[in-house]
């Protein structure tokens, strides 16, 4: 998209924030963001529908309540951006710089948020079921209230601290007591009874003959 034409469509969106009766809701469905600078702008409520916005720079942008769904964000610069209340299901996330940002409430089911940087990101009462977080990087991220049934987790770096707290399914609960029968396990942790019973509980999850 013309830098031009994207810049009209941003003014006529922020007065449109400003007023509903004045401008127009900013519709950027489809549109080509490639590459394209948008950090700092304000973007609340704008329609990105499957919008091409790899590599783009949304560093500091306000997309809370923005429609993202099946946006491609593949390697977008998200950092302290604040995506509350965003839509962001089926979104492509893979490699995304979320540093900061502010996912609060937002819908990520099916997102793919594979090998994304989540470190220090709010994801309190986000919607993660289903997400692909492989590889995901989700340091000191806070996630409580978040949903991540059905999630894949594999081989991402969660948060140990009270932030870290999140609903799941039998699947990642299995994977988290496998883990820890194992680090019990290696520090020579004298409760055979307790480990026994985890033992049972973890049977049959999804990598345990390679583990």
């Amino acid at each position: 998209m013309e830098r031009e034409k994207l810049d009209a469509i941003l003014s006529e969106h922020k007065k449109w924030l400003d007023n509903s009766k004045l401008g127009r809701r900013a519709n950027l469905r489809h549109a080509n963001l490639i590459d394209a600078n948008l950090s700092n702008a304000n973007l609340r409520h704008a329609n990105l529908i499957d919008a091409n916005l790899s590599y783009a720079n949304l560093r500091h942008t306000n997309l809370s309540y923005a429609n993202l769904r099946h946006a491609n964000l593949i390697d977008a610069n998200l950092i302290d951006a604040n995506l509350s209340y965003a839509n962001l299901h089926h979104a492509n996330l893979h490699h995304a710089n979320l540093i900061d940002a502010n996912l609060s409430y937002a819908n990520l089911h099916h997102a793919n948020l594979r090998h994304a940087n989540l470190s220090d990101a709010n994801l309190s009462y986000a919607n993660l079921s289903y997400a692909d977080l492989s590889y995901a990087d989700l340091r000191y991220a806070d996630l409580r209230g978040a949903d991540l049934s059905n999630a894949n987790l594999d081989f991402s770096v969660l948060p140990l601290w009270c932030g870290g707290q999140f609903k799941a399914d039998e699947k990642i609960c299995k994977q988290l007591v496998a883990h820890t029968v194992r680090i019990m396990e290696l520090s020579e942790i004298e409760e055979p009874e307790l480990i026994k019973m985890m033992n049972e509980y973890k049977k049959g999850w999804h990598r345990e003959k390679e583990f």
